[in-house]
This record gives C-alpha cells, sequence and structure tokens, in this order.
C-alpha cells in the first residue's frame, strides 16, 4: 500500500515569526505513522529556522524550487548542494507557477530532478494543464510529455522515490476543483504513462498526489481514490488546524 504523502505548499506566504509558530502549533500532533507523511514546503528564507523547529520529529521540509547546478554565477538562486546542507528533505519542481512566470521548462525540470536525486533530495514534480489545454482536450497528451520529460533519464529506483503531483492549472487558488473522479483519471493515467518508461512494479510504487484547491471538505474524497496518494495544497495548508486535518485524512 503507497504511503499518503500530505505537502503544504506556502508559495510566497507568511513572516519567519509566523512559520515559526505554523511549526510550533503542528509539529507534535503529526502522526508517527507509516500511512502518512508530512511536509512543508516554505520559502527560502524560513529554511534553516524550519529544519532546526523540526528535528526528531515527523514533520519533512521542503524548498519550493531550486537551481540544476551545483554553483555558480546564479545570482538570486538557491543550489541543491545548499539545500541540503541544511537538512532540507524535499523539494517543488516545475511547479505551474514556476513554468508560468519564471520560464520553467519540461528540460530545466528534468535537469532539476537530476539533481535533486544527485544531492538526496526528494523532487515533487509538478505537471497539470491549462483550462484552454483541457477544454482543447489535450491534458492527456500534455500531461503524458510534461511526466516523460521530466522522469527521461532516471533510474527505475529513482522514479520509485519521485514524488509526481498533477496540479490542474485552472484549479489551483481558483476554488474550482477537479472532480474527484476526473483528478483521478488523470492520476491513473499518469501512472500508466510512468509504467511505459519504467515497469509495473515502478509504477505501483510511484507516490502521485493531487493539487488544486484542496481542503479538509473535500481530502476524503479525493484520498479515497485509487490513484491519489496525497495532496500538494496551497491555500489550505497555511492554517495549522486545517494542514492538521489535511494530515490526518491522510492517515485514515
Amino acid at each position: 500500500m503507497r504511503k499518503k504523502v500530505i505537502a503544504g505548499n506556502w508559495k510566497m506566504n507568511k513572516t519567519i515569526a509566523e512559520a515559526n509558530q505554523f511549526v510550533d502549533d503542528v509539529v507534535n500532533s503529526i502522526p508517527a505513522d507509516d500511512r502518512v507523511e508530512a511536509i512543508v514546503c516554505a520559502p527560502f528564507p524560513f529554511l534553516v529556522s524550519l529544519v532546526e523547529k523540526t528535528k526528531g520529529t515527523n514533520l519533512k521540509v521542503s524548498a519550493q524550487n531550486m537551481h540544476f547546478e551545483e554553483n555558480g554565477a546564479f545570482t538570486g538562486e538557491v543550489s541543491p548542494v545548499m539545500l541540503k546542507d541544511l537538512g532540507v528533505t524535499h523539494v517543488v519542481l516545475g511547479h505551474s507557477e514556476r513554468r508560468e512566470y519564471f520560464a520553467e521548462t519540461d528540460e530545466t525540470v528534468n535537469k532539476k530532478t537530476h539533481a535533486a536525486f544527485a544531492h538526496g533530495l526528494t523532487p515533487i514534480v509538478c505537471v497539470g494543464e491549462t483550462l484552454e489545454q483541457r477544454e482543447a482536450n489535450e491534458t492527456m497528451s500534455l500531461v503524458e510529455t510534461q511526466v516523460k520529460k521530466a522522469l527521461e533519464g532516471l533510474s527505475n529506483e529513482q522514479v520509485t522515490k519521485t514524488i509526481i503531483a498533477y496540479e490542474p492549472v485552472w484549479a489551483i487558488g481558483t476554488g474550482k476543483t477537479a472532480s474527484s473522479e476526473d483528478a483521478n483519471e488523470v492520476c491513473a493515467h499518469i501512472r500508466k504513462v510512468v509504467k511505459s518508461v519504467t515497469d509495473e512494479a515502478t509504477s505501483e510504487a510511484v507516490v502521485i498526489q493531487y493539487g488544486g484547491s484542496v481542503k479538509p471538505a473535500n481530502v476524503d474524497e479525493l484520498l479515497a481514490q485509487s490513484d491519489i496518494d496525497g495532496a500538494l495544497v496551497g491555500g489550505a495548508s497555511l492554517e495549522a488546524d486545517s494542514f492538521l486535518q489535511l494530515v490526518e485524512a491522510g492517515a485514515k
């Protein structure tokens, strides 16, 4: 049985005081349970403090992005070496906001995924379609291309450790959510794509999250689906009580 992974993506929100208070409020309530893994994806300035506060606990800390190079003349960027040195365990790659606003491409996502594994970080690779692409019936082909490009050149073992997050762009921060059946249909397709480039055992092991206006009110229905193994959550992860409800749902 695949573990459920609940990751709270704070995006560009909170102050350091608010981030620390959030961890204080949730860290002792994260269940020590093999069925669920809880992660906070925090802005770069908070990572040092949050890693320190979560040591020895069941709450993991993720970065929201990174460069694929280890070092160099890349002003404003953060490397996988830096993240690993801090004690970060995960990194979000290819989020639609990075693709839309900051010129992230399938190629750079692939380079970053390889860099993450080279430095012992678990990548959370995001894929998903816009509303226009969905209405043009391009969802499956687009997601297939994104997944294949992201995983290109990885070993089956590395693919097994990759977390794939399906986030339809039209559902991010809009209050709109894909129906649980529609979300599961795409996640099941992603699993078939993984199988086509690896094997059945790898595809059955890989964790596939859904993201897009996930909240306590709809998380149970989403997690009950056959191929949804967790959630990458934006707004509903900013409040401690809401985040804990999502984690508890994953542990059911």
